[in-house]
């Protein structure tokens, strides 16, 4: 009688000894999945930072409390970092950051969703593996009101030539 108990507890305790590997293998796959690629990511300066390129307000004498500012977005992802838009006309955007770009250069497309509306490539100050700070330009209407243009930065395959590193950014 006691063979016939300690069968069915040692396949009970076996099926609980798989359930808890199972589940901290998938709990392991997910975390490795959600930072493996390292996936563009956009965030917000808290408004310190934005008051220290403003400087101080006591030195200037000023009262600064009626200003309004917008935080501006920072975006980045493996080879691009610390890419800003700044909207200096309706349709007219200065892109500014940094590239790890092999050779220093890169390629930049707009699209409204539907078309590819402007294309471009631009320049780094510095080649991989150096951060080289990069600026230019970019004036882009929209074709349909009701649309959004995307501005695209990436760096072009040698090997095949397909977008690597593909940045979105919205413009508006």
């Amino acid at each position: 009688m006691g063979k016939a108990l300690v069968k069915p507890l040692y396949i009970l305790l076996m099926n609980d000894l798989l359930l808890k590997k199972s589940i901290y293998l998938l709990a392991l796959i997910s975390l490795v999945a959600c930072t493996n690629g390292s996936p563009p990511s956009v965030r917000s300066n808290s408004m310190d930072s934005l008051n220290n390129s403003m400087g101080n307000p006591a030195d200037s004498g000023s009262n600064n409390e009626n200003i309004v500012t917008t935080p501006t977005k920072v975006y980045n992802n493996d080879r691009f970092k610390e890419v800003t838009v700044e909207q200096v006309e309706e349709s007219k955007f200065i892109i500014r950051g940094k590239g790890q770009i092999f050779e220093a250069n890169f390629n930049w497309v707009v699209e409204d969703g539907h078309n590819e509306l402007l294309e471009g490539f631009e320049m780094t100050s510095a080649g991989a593996p150096e951060w080289g700070d990069f600026q230019f330009t970019v004036e882009a209407k929209k074709i349909r009101p009701n649309s959004t243009l995307m501005l695209f930065l990436f760096e072009i395959s040698a090997k095949d030539g397909s977008r690597q590193y593909q940045l979105p950014i919205k413009l508006y």
